[in-house]
């Protein structure tokens, strides 16, 4: 199948998916419209897009790419090249809070648009027999230069940013996100996070996030999570809620005994001891939840879907460009973190609308190579979605025998 030719670059199709009119209400809520003179908000958009989509490593390598291509530029709602140090001072002093607002409006409008926008979406990982919305709550350290960011300085010789991030695993689509230095634990950001949380979802998270006055209030929430125990809990055992069996060692109600903890907690928890395998070796893991009625497999797969995080984490990593930073201000940081969560749902959306059956990073550097080829997207995406990888090697040649003469 051979690709359509289109008016418009494949850049251009990606970044006329965010409203027109939005853009310029941001810039005038921030008051970014003020700051700008001769590089726009929209083309300092267009340029934080263009740094993830095309994986540029400096402030140089985008600013001569966009110049080289200016005549394109003018053509995506006349966006303008940047100067390197035009895109610098911006990237410093503009308030990051607009891209922010943006990330979360084009999820927003999108979703409206398009309802089941996320839900085509696969994870192996999802246990399929809940009905219920599932988010997994977990942070990804951004190594940072420590020599020259102090801002972002949580050890000696370390400097980190985390993303903090609520996803829901039916859509793989951020719910909530925070993005701020590494130096507070997660569990600090643990009530923020779980605040949007409604009666009847069902929150999984590691035990870095276990609070248990935290965990009370989503109890009394009406919301269910599942968690590991740490190692020094101290609880006493009331009672057995089921028998074990298979991989299920225990499956008990239980209290907690320490004074501070019981007063954090005053009610029961239950308490889940089963055998789990990770990287072919069996390990024995504890795991508490809210929940009494639930088979206590239900909860070990609960609690193992809640690596569909860590999956997210990878894609937007190894994929997007956050590990070559373009400035070392805090704003600088924040900015690009941001746009590269703002390229992952256009893209993401590229695909539900494209049907696209292959992976994200597949569909990633399949845009990446064709950004400033006039041809239509989503037939890129047709011609190169039907390979089927190289044929299989026979290790041995096929012989043919008469009847009556097989071996």
């Amino acid at each position: 199948m051979k690709t359509t030719k289109h008016n418009f670059t494949v850049l251009n199709q990606i970044c006329n998916l965010i409203p027109s009119f939005l853009v310029t209400k941001l810039a005038k809520k921030h008051g970014i419209d003020k700051q700008a003179r001769s590089f726009s908000p929209w083309s300092h958009i267009v340029s934080m897009l263009h740094l993830h989509l095309a994986h540029s490593l400096s402030l140089n390598d985008v600013a001569d790419t966009l110049r080289n291509h200016c005549g394109v530029l003018t053509t995506i709602r006349k966006a303008s090249p940047p100067s390197r140090n035009g895109l610098s001072h911006a990237n410093r002093t503009r308030d990051p809070a607009m891209a922010e607002d943006l990330f979360w409006q084009v999820l927003s409008h999108i979703k409206s648009k398009f309802p089941s926008f996320g839900y085509g979406h696969r994870y192996s990982g999802l246990p399929r027999r809940f009905k219920r919305a599932i988010f997994a709550v977990d942070s990804t350290t951004i190594q940072l230069v420590a020599n020259c960011i102090d801002w972002a300085k949580h050890r000696r010789r370390k400097a980190a940013a985390k993303c903090h991030m609520q996803l829901n695993l039916q859509t793989f689509l951020p719910n909530f996100a925070i993005v701020k230095e590494a130096s507070t634990h997660d569990s600090t950001e643990a009530y923020n996070l779980c605040s949007n949380l409604k009666d009847g979802e069902i929150a999984v998270f590691d035990k870095a996030y276990v609070d248990f006055e935290h965990l009370y209030e989503l109890d009394n929430r009406g919301v269910f999570w599942v968690t590991r125990a740490k190692e020094n809990m101290r609880y006493n055992v009331i009672c057995n809620n089921t028998s074990s069996k298979g991989n299920i060692i225990a499956d008990y109600i239980i209290e907690l005994e320490t004074p501070k903890s019981k007063e954090a907690y005053p009610q029961q928890l239950r308490l889940v001891v089963a055998d789990v395998e990770i990287d072919g070796k069996i390990r024995t893991m504890s795991f508490i939840t809210n929940n009494t009625v639930w088979a206590p497999s239900s909860i070990c797969d609960l609690y193992k879907s809640r690596w569909g995080i860590e999956v997210f984490f990878k894609q937007i990593k190894q994929t997007l460009q956050l590990s070559d930073f373009l400035g070392h201000s805090q704003n600088a940081i924040l900015w690009q973190v941001w746009m590269a969560l703002l390229a992952y749902i256009l893209i993401r959306f590229i695909s539900y609308i494209g049907e696209w059956k292959g992976s994200f990073s597949r569909l990633f550097t399949l845009l990446r190579g064709v950004l400033f080829s006039r041809l239509d997207a989503f037939s890129v995406m047709e011609a190169c979605g039907t390979a089927r990888g190289s044929p299989r090697m026979i290790s041995s040649p096929q012989r043919a025998y008469l009847p009556g003469f097989e071996p």
